[in-house]
């Protein structure tokens, strides 16, 4: 089996307060997976990707990064290969212009103008910014702002990305092509992807795998199909099935309509509509 790039088993992480934050984590996220961390506001998503990052190690259990505990590996060795997108870009920029943001990773590192150039000019491309190098990056919009966050791990050759909320304040069409660069990345790039969120409408159309986070623990881990299987325990959780998935339940169940699952996608729900009353064409 595997090595997974990432393993976490984590016994308990607590504030400095004394709050227990997470307990009982058990999360294996494989190479080239695109998986989401799924839970409400409060419910440990950023710690997890804290710890996960290395940004914190005073917790109970072990993480391992390559099969290497992340406790004993140095800032450059974790950061070499992980990265973590806050939710709000403003925390993360801080530089005049795109360009020199995205190239203050690899001249950290030690690279060559050659190189950083290079690096910059091949991140901004991944993350469809490239024409908006020489841009100040206050005159850049949230969703902008996002993908040059993006792309400054992308440019230090990070190959997991950990994001967190990476859809948070962006608008509906923001949304779907955040949703869209992140899958390119992961398919093509073949950059791992962790992300959490609590977008229930979102992570069917793109994630193959979630973990539900409720409280500081896993709830429930799985493909979409499973996680979203119980409607009641999702309620527990402070979640909802996705829009289109909660309209065929309560047409299955209230109106007596005989689909035989509940779909999570507009695309699903329309072929087992179509195939719940009998067309015999798909358009």
């Amino acid at each position: 089996m595997p090595t997974p790039r990432l393993s976490a088993r984590i016994s308990s992480f607590r504030y400095p307060d004394g709050t227990v934050a997470l307990s009982d984590i058990l999360l294996d996220v494989m190479s080239g997976e695109f998986c989401g961390i799924l839970g409400s506001n409060g419910s440990g998503k950023t710690t997890l990707l804290k710890l996960l990052d290395g940004m914190i190690k005073d917790f109970n259990g072990e993480i391992t990064l390559d099969g290497d505990n992340i406790r004993r590996l140095s800032p450059h060795e974790i950061y070499s290969k992980v990265g973590l997108v806050f939710q709000n870009p403003d925390d993360q920029l801080f530089a005049h212009s795109v360009y020199e943001d995205v190239a203050f990773g690899p001249r950290n590192m030690g690279c060559s103008e050659t190189e950083v150039k290079s690096r910059v000019a091949e991140a901004l491309e991944a993350v469809e910014m490239a024409d908006l190098a020489a841009k100040d990056i206050h005159n850049l919009s949230y969703g902008q702002k996002k993908r040059v966050c993006i792309a400054g791990l992308l440019a230090m050759g990070h190959e997991i990305l950990l994001l967190d909320e990476p859809t948070a304040g962006l608008d509906p069409m923001g949304e779907y092509r955040m949703m869209e660069l992140l899958t390119r990345l992961n398919r093509e790039a073949g950059v791992t992807i962790v992300m959490a969120t609590h977008s229930v409408d979102l992570v069917p159309v793109f994630l193959s795998r979630l973990h539900i986070l409720s409280r500081g623990k896993l709830a429930r881990s799985g493909t979409p199909e499973q996680v979203f299987s119980n409607r009641e325990e999702l309620s527990g959780v402070k979640l909802r099935l996705p829009y289109i998935a909660e309209l065929i339940h309560q047409l299955k169940t209230g109106d007596n309509l005989p689909f035989k699952r509940i779909p999570l996608t507009v695309g699903e729900a329309r072929r087992d509509i179509l195939e719940t009353f009998g067309a015999t064409r798909l358009e």
